[in-house]
């Protein structure tokens, strides 16, 4: 029995060293490498701090809405809703984002709703948005600001990050960057 414990305290103790001193610093170290410190992307705009990589709410008809969040976007308590897809509360609240949608959105049919903008993502906090749920809020983008709509689609392009290394992932927008951006045009 003791050939066993003190091997194993030794390890105990070894990995409290190495985990919670060196492979600590060293993370930070990296972390300082990085842009803005390891801190994420901040945006300042009007005279405010912005997480770009944190999801804001934006649900007023002249922007481009957010997805929704599960945690009503504090990212001091990420999380999703734990409801899974055939939850009868769950599909309620769904169907009223997607009948909130139709309204606000006219023009728009159901069959053309993509889901990233109906459902919230695994923390509730993403700041992305696909292509497509951009595209079918630009008309009435376009209409309540007056501008042309060919306008608001070549914004939507500018602002469309493609995926990383051009293959893992999807193309997406984030939405903070579209709606200042949007806000730029005069």
């Amino acid at each position: 029995m003791k050939q066993n414990i003190l091997p194993a305290i030794r390890l105990t103790l070894f990995c409290a060293v190495f985990f919670s001193g060196f492979y600590t610093l060293f993370i930070f170290g990296i972390a300082q490498a990085a842009p803005n410190n390891g801190k994420g992307g901040i945006i300042q705009y009007n005279g405010k701090k912005f997480y770009a990589n944190v999801g804001q709410k934006f649900d007023k008809d002249e922007y481009f809405w957010s997805r929704p969040s599960a945690v009503d976007y504090n990212a001091a308590g990420a999380g999703g809703s734990n409801k899974g897809p055939s939850n009868p509360d769950y599909l309620k609240e769904v169907e009223g984002r997607i009948e909130n949608f139709m309204k606000h959105n006219p023009t728009v049919q159901r069959s053309e709703i993509p889901s990233d903008i109906v459902t919230a993502s695994g923390a509730g906090l993403d700041p992305n948005i696909s292509v497509q749920a951009a595209k079918v809020q630009a008309q009435r983008i376009a209409d309540i600001r007056k501008i042309d709509i060919n306008t608001v689609n070549t914004l939507i392009e500018k602002n469309t990050e493609s995926p990383f290394l051009g293959m893992f992932g999807t193309e997406k927008i984030n939405v903070l960057k579209l709606n200042i951006a949007l806000d730029g045009l005069k």
